[in-house]
């Protein structure tokens, strides 16, 4: 089925397009051309103003909808927590899970290779921990924290489907198993650690290309010692994750990030717990309660404990409070982690050949529809 979107901009991954159509076959995008040289006889979409972008890209994705993986370990508790975040324009995700027991990653691990190319919008999973520092724990239970082992990896490799990113700490880990990891096409990103700059460019240099949370849980920057935050900035090799609700970093210190890297080199990502996407403001995380006020979910010691925002939300606050310019700010919304996951050459882009997973937002940023490969969800 060949269709043609058309009465909106044209957001391509990187920049706006105007007066131009999109058309779609199926699961694909066959081209963009501009308006004047459509072509008729096909399946015709006014969207009646607004932008067409690429769907947006969550490498980091706790919960929603109430369901949280750590509890539910499971293809029904992946599928949910994708249901429950695609209504506001995240069509593919990493499902991710923090430090918890080995049983429960080893569920885990088996219910991704159940979901690979079963759920809609599945890429494959984040494993946070539990290979972090106790130093930079952030919410994550001291109790199940560990050094990586040989047979670690092995699990890891073997339990891949699809996508995988792995955060661990780059002072906490050998530099052997984070090469072995990576030459596996195991996507290793740096985080929850006190690092220096120097054992996280050691470990970038064993093949980490990715970071956790950019200044979260991990250690700062300073004119001395610069930390994981210091090399994080520096290297051009990694792409940073970025939570941006409000909480967990400052404007000015999102303006410093954007100053040293750029749109291609920070990707937005939710961190979301269940309370995302509307539902009830309190959880238990791993037995503690986690309390949402506003925006902000913390544990009752007061420790960030995640997220309550959609992928959206980090677009609002970016364009609306940060005052990014927009176009940056869907950049890092959905190329860029498309770089990040190395899924660059399939999604992410308004481009032909790419995947036909589209976000149709109003010029008020508020999500119209939404389509997983050319099937509209929303």
């Amino acid at each position: 089925m060949k269709q043609v979107f058309f009465g909106a901009r044209l957001f391509n991954g990187f920049d706006f397009i105007d007066d131009h159509v999109l058309i779609t076959e199926g699961a694909t995008i066959i081209g963009l051309v501009p308006f004047n040289e459509r072509p008729h006889g096909l399946i015709e979409r006014d969207l009646g103003g607004g932008i067409l972008s690429p769907g947006f890209i969550d490498a980091q994705i706790n919960g929603g909808g109430g369901v949280l993986l750590n509890e539910t370990p499971s293809v029904k508790g992946i599928s949910a927590i994708l249901e429950a975040h695609r209504k506001f324009g995240t069509t593919h995700a990493l499902p991710t899970l923090i430090t918890d027991a080995d049983e429960v990653l080893v569920e885990t691990l088996a219910a991704g290779k159940a979901a690979s190319g079963f759920v809609p919008g599945y890429l494959g999973l984040h494993i946070e921990g539990p290979f972090i520092d106790t130093i930079r724990a952030g919410a994550h239970p001291h109790a199940y924290i560990r050094k990586m082992k040989d047979a670690d990896v092995d699990r890891l490799v073997q339990g891949r489907s699809g996508v995988m990113m792995v955060t661990l700490a780059p002072n906490k880990v050998a530099h052997d198993l984070i090469r072995h990891l990576t030459q596996s096409g195991i996507i290793v990103s740096l985080g929850h650690s006190e690092a220096t700059d120097h054992e996280a460019f050691a470990a970038i240099e064993a093949g980490a290309t990715a970071v956790t949370h950019l200044y979260n849980a991990m250690s700062p920057l300073s004119h001395r010692a610069p930390g994981l935050v210091g090399a994080a900035l520096a290297d051009p090799r990694v792409i940073a994750g970025l939570i941006a609700d409000g909480h967990h970093v400052n404007p000015t210190a999102i303006r410093v990030a954007l100053a040293a890297k750029g749109p291609s080199g920070i990707a937005l990502v939710s961190d979301a717990m269940p309370p995302a996407a509307g539902e009830s403001d309190i959880f238990k995380l791993q037995g503690r309660m986690a309390t949402r006020t506003g925006t902000k979910l913390s544990l009752p010691d007061g420790t960030l404990a995640g997220s309550a925002i959609t992928m959206l939300d980090a677009v609002h606050y970016l364009a609306k409070d940060v005052k990014v310019e927009l176009k940056h700010v869907l950049q890092m919304a959905t190329s860029t982690p498309a770089k990040m996951l190395r899924i660059d050459r399939t999604f992410g882009r308004l481009a032909k050949g790419y995947a036909s997973s589209l976000v149709h937002l109003t010029d008020d940023l508020k999500v119209q529809s939404v389509w997983i490969d050319g099937l509209n969800d929303h």
